[in-house]
């Protein structure tokens, strides 16, 4: 019914259009100004300012700029971490398509290592976003808890960052660098095959990925 309908009214204009242009005066017709179309930038974040690190992974290297202005203690933490060789010969054990990659103290043979006794105080309230190709600290449920685990985010993860009616640093993860090299190998590794034989269960990727090493570029 609706064609139909649609059908005879206009037919019924298309008669009746004549007599109107003999019988009226058509009106002018300013037309209305244009209308600017508005284009929603995407979210980023300012440019970052400190070290960079080398992760050499058996998949390709990845390099992060840090910013040590806006994450001082998260960027000082990781350093130390990377000095040490910490990092050095374990493996991404967490891969959550979509979401994240995480790193930071588990070896293949399923074997954590020991960490720092003294935990990271949270910085997640420094204006930096957990966008894609952002690294941040991973940490426990309570806010002061991060150590040597970090992940990189696959994904515009805003939901993991500090939460405005916070007033202090109790929420979110604290993003401490950047992506700057190597972003198609942090997306390689977040389309791997993934099981249980890991630390997190259904998220361990089915062939291990040696971290090789973790350098300071001076």
């Amino acid at each position: 019914m609706r064609n139909t309908f649609f059908g005879l009214t206009a037919l019924a204009l298309l008669f009746a259009a004549p007599a109107l242009a003999q019988n009226a005066e058509p009106e002018a017709v300013n037309p209305a100004p244009p209308h600017p179309i508005a284009v929603e930038l995407a979210p980023s974040n300012p440019p970052m300012t400190g070290p960079k690190l080398l992760i050499s992974t058996a998949m390709g290297d990845i390099t992060l700029q840090l910013d040590s202005v806006r994450a001082p203690k998260s960027v000082d933490n990781i350093l130390g971490y990377a000095r040490a060789k910490h990092y050095d010969g374990t493996i991404v054990y967490r891969v959550a398509p979509g979401f994240v990659i995480q790193m930071g103290s588990w070896e293949a043979n399923g074997k954590g290592r020991g960490v720092r006794p003294a935990p990271v105080t949270l910085e997640a309230n420094n204006g930096l976003s957990n966008l894609r190709g952002t690294v941040a600290l991973a940490r426990e449920e309570a806010p002061n808890t991060a150590k040597a685990e970090f992940f990189i985010n696959l994904f515009d993860n805003v939901r993991l960052n500090h939460n405005p009616s916070d007033p202090g640093n109790n929420t979110g993860y604290a993003v401490f660098g950047q992506v700057i090299s190597g972003m198609a190998v942090v997306e390689a590794i977040g389309n791997v095959p993934v099981g249980d034989n890991g630390p997190m269960p259904g998220q361990a990727p089915v062939t291990p990925i040696l971290i090789k090493r973790v350098a300071i570029i001076k």
